[in-house]
């Protein structure tokens, strides 16, 4: 339902501080969860990653599309789902093998959680605003 919202609010106020904010959001809500223990807590977490997902998924695709010269648009939005869609199957394999290897379930949210923040960092310091005029 979220992104009901957060999607027309980028066509108003741009690309990249959803994204920035979104991946912020995400990513420390993740670690959050990997280092709590109780259900009331996860909830709120789980609250906090669904507002920052709500700020990403319409916002990431629009983002795409507006870099995408329009004769290509379709090309290069197929290429990206397909390479986010990846992400969740290889993702889930390599977080298994980081969850065997380090003995305990905390890794894996270490490692989304600082992938997700140093993704937000990385928009913020080199993405242009894509927002459409």
């Amino acid at each position: 339902a979220g992104q009901l919202v957060t999607g027309p609010l980028s066509d108003r106020i741009g690309r990249k501080g959803l994204i920035v904010w979104g991946m912020g959001l995400c990513g420390l809500g993740v670690i959050a969860v990997g280092l709590t223990a109780t259900p009331l807590l996860w909830a709120l977490e789980a609250a906090v990653i669904g507002v920052g997902m709500a700020m990403l998924y319409p916002t990431l695709g629009a983002a795409v599309a507006d870099l995408a010269e329009p004769a290509r648009r379709a090309s290069i939005l197929g290429i990206y789902r397909f390479w986010r869609d990846l992400g969740y199957a290889v993702g889930g394999l390599v977080l298994g093998l980081a969850a065997q290897w380090s003995g305990g379930l905390g890794a894996p949210f270490w490692l989304v959680g600082t992938a997700m923040l140093l993704s937000g960092a990385y928009v913020a310091l080199r993405l242009d605003e894509t927002r459409p005029d």
